[in-house]
């Protein structure tokens, strides 16, 4: 079995390991992958991260975020551009997500970038996914 988009299987891992308050969540690892857990913990919305290397690619664990009364920090989390509709967006058409609230991930030359840090390097990219 071929797996045709590894950043919606990884989006959807962490979507389910929220849902039953799993303290953390594996998958294969990926630089791109890496981007993304990085800019989520620099933003607020994971614990931490953590690169295992094995005999192939490595595995990221990603330790997930729960409020004191253990609520959920991360409510909603999409994929946006996919494999076969690709999202590309200047950076005048990168807005706020629920004013500032959540975040937009981009994919950009300078790299994984979140929406704030693209308006502020005045940078585009493609439209990788939505969190809040």
């Amino acid at each position: 079995m071929s797996m045709t988009d590894p950043i919606a299987d990884m989006l959807t891992r962490i979507r389910n390991a929220n849902m039953v308050e799993r303290e953390a969540v594996n998958m294969p690892s990926s630089r791109i992958k890496v981007g993304i857990a990085e800019v989520l913990k620099k933003e607020g919305f994971i614990k931490d991260f953590k690169n295992i290397p094995d005999n192939k690619q490595g595995i990221l664990r990603i330790y997930l975020k729960y409020g004191p009364l253990n609520q959920k920090v991360i409510n909603h989390i999409k994929r946006e551009s996919k494999p076969g509709k690709r999202i590309y967006k200047h950076v005048e058409d990168i807005g706020k997500v629920l004013n500032g609230i959540g975040i937009s991930i981009y994919s950009t030359s300078k790299g994984i970038l979140s929406n704030k840090e693209c308006r502020k390097n005045k940078i585009g990219g493609e439209y990788i996914c939505t969190v809040w």
